[in-house]
């Protein structure tokens, strides 16, 4: 997991697009979601219809850019940096790859990025370039393990940041972000924990929400927004254990020879 991933989202209406379907059918998720699990159920019934829209970028590579940019900040921050940055494109909306190289680093730093998102930004115009970075109809011929592998080699970008893309762009039904606290923490105010779970204690309980396992993330941040502030500062991140030093073993005592 890369050190510039914010890990945690919530779906924001203002940045999602109508017009973009589904490219599978949310209803026929809702049924066997309620069917397999009953709290999950529960949340399904006080929030009412899957109401999820696609991002609306051009590109997994312009995706990525924005990603980068709204990075373990907040999203007003990002918003204003991002704004900068489609400014340096020729065309107003977003820099072309080639525009990104060709951009000082110093412009970059000058726009609000740190300097480890101005290099993964050059990185990840320069991986698009060399073909790394797949187009939009070439990622929606690759399986969710294909893109994971080769989107992480991009500077900056780790498996979370992938997961958003797979999500949110390009509506794929049944993934897990494990390490989104969001995710986490949506999970442990459903099922009565006390703490958040562990990212492999969530995806083995995930796995009855197969193949709709995207669905019921956004269930777990919808359940996050319906809590009241008392349950949710109830729920705390696991506590970490100290390993506790061991003691050199003693010294035997060498017998003196008379």
């Amino acid at each position: 997991m890369s050190g510039l991933e914010d890990q945690s989202r919530e779906p924001e209406d203002k940045k999602i697009a109508v017009a973009l379907k589904l490219p599978f059918d949310h209803v026929a998720a809702h049924e066997f979601l309620s069917r397999t699990d009953e709290r999950l159920a529960s949340v399904i019934e006080r929030v009412g219809e899957f109401q999820f829209k696609l991002d609306e970028c051009e590109s997994p590579y312009e995706s990525l850019l924005e990603a980068i940019a709204y990075q373990s900040i907040s999203g007003k921050a990002a918003a204003t940096i991002f704004a900068r940055i489609k400014a340096l494109g020729a065309n107003g909306i977003c820099p072309t790859p080639q525009e990104i190289i060709a951009t000082r680093k110093r412009a970059l730093r000058k726009a609000g990025l740190s300097n480890a998102k101005a290099l993964a930004m050059k990185d990840l115009a320069q991986k698009t370039l060399d073909g790394v970075v797949p187009s939009l109809d070439e990622a929606r011929k690759m399986s969710d393990e294909e893109l994971v592998k080769r989107l992480v080699s991009v500077r900056g970008i780790g498996a979370w940041t992938v997961e958003m893309f797979l999500i949110f762009r390009l509506g794929r039904p049944d993934v897990l972000p494990i390490h989104d606290y969001g995710v986490q923490k949506g999970y442990a105010l459903t099922y009565g924990k006390r703490h958040v779970p562990k990212p492999r204690e969530l995806a083995e309980f995930g796995e009855r929400w197969r193949p709709y396992r995207t669905v019921a993330s956004w269930y777990m941040w919808r359940a996050v927004g319906m809590a009241d502030g008392k349950a949710r500062k109830a729920v705390k991140k696991r506590p970490v254990k100290k390993k506790r030093k061991r003691k050199p073993p003693a010294k035997k005592k060498s017998k003196s020879v008379s």
